[in-house]
């Protein structure tokens, strides 16, 4: 495979090649995504070259791998980026088109004018839903340029991603991110930064006010796209789009007043005042207190549980949530290394899936 294409043999390392761990890293980031609601790729495969590679930023020398990644497009912003540069807007146009056609047939009849700014317009709407649902996954993506980002906004090849274990804006997840420019409270400008770079692509085909209106709609769609999002994690029927938006504001406000884990607050209140009492005799019910606290549930009161029976599964009888964070990730890969024991993996992807059939949430590209 090449760079674009769905076969993905490489690393960020920069050697054309990619760590077995790497890989191991990847199917569980797409896994726990997935179950969190998150438009993403899918893992293939996985397959060991049986070649020790030197690398230079991790201990060497290490097992490589290539990974077969499954999504519904290859083309990237880079893509159409690439021809910007060599000033080829006639490939520009033919990239347009062949996207169109083969990935978002809904546009596929519009007419040669109007179809740049649909390009844009659903593109903008897929990826601030996509760094919505990356938000409230408490995913941190690694490396967000303008090559990790696609046109039908899924979700795929992060770099040294990361989930948060308690709420800050200022986390990072790559280790050579020292400005903090792909931090976990900045992903949203990230993304929005990236798609003045499409655009610009665009423009060339396209009249500039356009494009810019279009990218104007960015800030509201991501609004918007939070507010939905938070409710279907919380596991609770809409209120509309303003009620929906306090509650979730209210939630920042507790996971910022304290340091309540990120993923235990949609543990022990889904469904909403269904698990009040389930919540009061949890492990850390004593973070539940405060005016932060009690702003939020006073809106809780308020909403009603979609699937309240899910509360009798056995996710929710156990003591916390699933999660995946780095300590995680290194345990399940050291028996890996040491003797090529899978065993925890597999016994983390069941338990991802378990959580993923409960939660029910249905992962969508807007």
């Amino acid at each position: 495979g090449t760079k674009g294409s769905g076969t993905t043999p490489w690393s960020r390392g920069g050697d054309g090649r990619l760590t077995l761990k790497g890989a191991v890293r990847e199917v569980l980031a797409t896994e726990m995504l997935e179950a969190l609601g998150v438009y993403t790729s899918k893992t293939l495969s996985v397959f060991e070259t049986g070649e020790r590679l030197v690398r230079y930023d991790e201990p060497s020398p290490t097992r490589s791998a290539v990974l077969v990644r499954l999504s519904h497009s290859h083309i990237r912003f880079g893509s159409f980026q690439r021809h910007l540069y060599n000033k080829s807007h006639d490939d520009i146009r033919r990239l347009l088109d062949f996207s169109l056609d083969n990935y978002l047939p809904e546009l596929a009849e519009l007419v040669p004018a109007e179809r740049p700014r649909a390009l844009l317009e659903e593109t903008t709407q897929r990826s601030a839903r996509l760094v919505a649902t990356w938000t409230l996954a408490g995913f941190v993506h690694g490396v967000l340029n303008t090559d990790n980002m696609n046109i039908t906004g899924e979700s795929f090849d992060y770099g040294p991603w990361r989930f948060i274990d308690a709420y800050d804006p200022s986390f990072t997840a790559a280790y050579f991110d020292h400005g903090g420019l792909y931090a976990f409270g900045r992903q949203a400008e990230a993304v929005h930064w990236n798609l003045c770079r499409l655009a610009e692509c665009l423009l060339p085909l396209s009249l500039e006010d356009d494009l810019g209106s279009v990218l104007e709609g960015f800030r509201a769609a991501y609004a918007g796209a939070l507010a939905e999002h938070f409710v279907d994690r919380m596991g609770l029927r809409s209120r509309g789009s303003v009620e929906d938006g306090a509650l979730m504001s209210a939630a920042f406000g507790v996971w910022t007043g304290c340091d309540l884990p990120f993923e235990r607050l949609f543990f022990d209140w889904w469904g909403g005042m269904f698990s009040a009492d389930r919540a009061s005799r949890g492990p850390i019910s004593s973070a539940y207190s405060g005016e932060a606290w009690q702003v939020f549930q006073d809106l809780l009161q308020s909403y009603e549980a979609v699937a309240p029976e899910r509360l009798e599964a056995p996710y929710f009888e156990g003591e916390a949530p699933c999660t995946m964070l780095i300590d995680e990730m290194e345990a399940i890969w050291a028996p890996i290394a040491a003797s090529d024991d899978w065993s925890l993996f597999y016994e983390k992807i069941n338990a991802i899936r378990e959580m993923g059939a409960c939660l029910g949430l249905r992962a969508r590209p807007k």
